[in-house]
């Protein structure tokens, strides 16, 4: 879906003079050369190219053939949080999964829990969370869910996993002998 401030790509085949790249406004439209004003907000580059067509069709263009690209998505966006190596934002296709998603963020850190990936999402104006595990996805026990624009991933923090490295970066100076210089 188009979203306001996307950037888009309109090629109108043979028509060189139509053939541009639109940042869509903040209120959700575009302006073409002779058209004017469209609504892009909440279509599909498919929808927007056969309105752009219909609109050219019979008073400038015989049979135009337009494609529509979004070429940098500002609005198709999933936020990754927690434990991942690059917190962020990041672009969603209709293909993201969790998986692709915190790969995105380049992988999870050293201190990642698994076991407690949360997918956070507003279904018609309610908040709702699912709670995963990366490692029964990783298995196989269970299909890697969808993610869609504007969830937010949260993969959680394992405090056992943190301790454990902080004890042994200190257990060299537990093991070692404690040597002390008496003074008189």
């Amino acid at each position: 879906m188009i979203g306001p401030l996307d950037t888009i790509e309109v090629n109108v085949f043979n028509v060189e003079e139509l053939t541009r790249e639109i940042q869509v406004d903040a209120s959700g439209r575009i302006a073409m050369p002779l058209i004017g004003t469209l609504e892009a907000r909440g279509k599909t580059a498919d929808e927007l190219a056969a309105i752009i067509e219909r609109s050219l069709a019979g008073r400038y263009i015989k049979q135009p053939d337009v494609t529509v690209n979004i070429k940098n998505s500002v609005s198709q966006v999933v936020t990754v949080d927690g434990e991942v190596e690059e917190p962020g934002l990041y672009p969603v296709t209709n293909q993201t999964t969790l998986s692709r998603a915190i790969a995105s963020a380049k992988g999870l850190s050293e201190f990642a829990r698994l076991e407690d990936v949360v997918i956070m999402r507003t279904v018609e104006g309610r908040r709702m969370a699912g709670l995963y595990s990366l490692e029964a996805i990783r298995r196989g026990l269970y299909p890697d869910p969808a993610v869609y624009a504007n969830d937010i991933v949260i993969v959680g923090d394992s405090p056992q996993r943190r301790l454990f490295k902080d004890l042994v970066s200190v257990s060299p100076l537990l093991a070692s002998p404690l040597i002390a210089i008496l003074g008189n």
